[in-house]
């Protein structure tokens, strides 16, 4: 997920900055690889192998038990949240950090490869998604930091790490022996990259806590921007699809292998990082052509559209909502970031970040990742789910988060946050 301050469209003047040291470009990037390989190796394929018989090197879990061992990366994210940046700016350089989390997680990885218990696959795997997330928000502010230009640096960064999920994905699919996708094989492939990624830590950029103070829990502190009208609607709103929105992270591999789509699923998913490259790209001039509130359409829209192309049951018609990945993500949740960087006052701008990130990936997930497991139990009959029945729960939520998308929300933007602030009767001061 790319940073939203790197995006502003209208901040994309030729920068006067220096050019990046190609040492740190090519640290930083080899550094942004391996971050997303890591998730890459194993998150969409783990369905798979967490859902399938065991008589087929599968564990035999139920929908409910996959969403919930899927729920532990968004608890990781929501607990993280109060942490990440703490240890940052006041605990240790930014760059141990990075080598003792991935280090430790490539362990846990490993563990979660040999466990077959379902509540110690869970403990374990909750105890990765608390190393993991960190690094997440860690690895941007190490590459911020050593940046001469955000707008202009960053996103050649980022994209990056879309390219080595997008590799991970394909070397599952066609570098590890047939039939890898249903054994631990992708689990042990993510603790070699975490491993890689640790050892490599050691020699990214030094970079030191800030000594920065503020508030322990530093999100906590942009809750009174609910009181602005427009920031209330969207976080709601956004909220609420994300809730959706976990579907398909938590079980599309596994329909894609119900539908026997070829190639394999975890190739097919890539389909969806590609899209996102290429959206990416095109938010910048989407946004100056289209206005927030028009990107922000699109992408609830695509989401939508998404599910009821998978309802179909279409081989033709479901490759193409993969496709849609780089729409539902760019200009729904990247146009988010942009939109809370751009309105939120510049005192509270990454508090205002953190709680956007907070209801979405975290809370919204977490739940969705809940809702999509016992969805997905009500609608499976000795063992054969009715796909286009659980597509159509998210499609209709999706749906109707756009249309009270389109009936409540209205951008603000052309307010100055101070009359915005004022309006909600709150302080400047937050």
């Amino acid at each position: 997920m790319a940073s939203s301050a790197t995006l502003n469209p209208d901040s994309l003047p030729n920068s006067s900055a220096p050019p990046l040291e190609m040492g740190v470009r090519i640290r930083l990037s080899i550094m942004m690889f391996l971050q997303f390989a890591v998730w890459g190796s194993y998150f969409t394929v783990w369905n798979i192998y967490l859902g399938a018989p065991t008589a087929s090197g599968g564990l035999g879990f139920t929908g409910t038990q996959i969403g919930n061992l899927y729920g532990t990366m968004a608890l990781g994210a929501i607990i993280s949240m109060m942490i990440a940046g703490q240890l940052a700016d006041r605990v240790l350089s930014s760059e141990y950090l990075m080598a003792i989390f991935h280090l430790v997680g490539a362990v846990l990885l490993y563990a979660m490869a040999k466990i077959h218990d379902y509540h110690t696959l869970w403990l374990v795997s909750l105890a990765f998604a608390l190393t993991y997330n960190p690094t997440l928000a860690i690895s941007n502010s190490l590459a911020f930091t050593n940046i001469k230009d955000a707008t202009r640096d960053f996103p050649t960064l980022r994209v990056l790490g879309t390219i080595g999920w997008i590799c991970a994905g394909l070397s599952v699919g066609y570098l590890l022996p047939t039939g890898s996708n249903t054994t631990n094989r992708p689990l042990l492939l993510a603790a070699g990259c975490s491993i890689a990624l640790g050892l490599f830590s050691f020699a990214l950029p030094h970079t030191p806590p800030t000594g920065k103070k503020g508030d322990a829990i530093p999100f906590l502190k942009a809750f009174k921007l609910l009181a602005i009208p427009s920031f209330g609607i969207f976080f709601a709103i956004s909220f609420v699809i994300t809730i959706a929105l976990a579907f398909y992270y938590t079980f599309a591999s596994p329909f894609l292998a119900d539908m026997h789509i070829h190639p394999a699923p975890e190739v097919v998913m890539t389909f969806g990082q590609w899209s996102e490259i290429f959206f990416m790209l095109m938010l910048p001039f989407a946004l100056k052509r289209f206005g927030m509130k028009g990107v922000l359409t699109v992408g609830m829209a695509a989401w939508a559209a998404r599910y009821g192309a998978f309802a179909t049951e279409i081989p033709v018609l479901i490759i193409i909502g993969v496709a849609l990945h780089g729409v539902c993500f760019d200009f729904f949740l990247a146009a988010g970031f942009i939109y809370t960087d751009n309105e939120a006052p510049k005192d509270i701008r990454a508090s205002a970040q953190a709680l956007f990130s907070f209801l979405t990936y975290g809370v919204g997930m977490w739940i969705g990742n809940l809702a999509s497991g016992a969805v997905v139990d009500a609608f499976t009959v000795n063992g054969v789910k009715n796909w286009p029945k659980i597509w159509l729960i998210p499609s209709i939520g999706a749906a109707v988060c756009l249309v009270l998308f389109l009936l409540l929300w209205r951008d603000d933007s052309r307010k100055t946050k101070d009359e915005a602030i004022a309006d909600a009767g709150m302080s400047a001061a937050v």
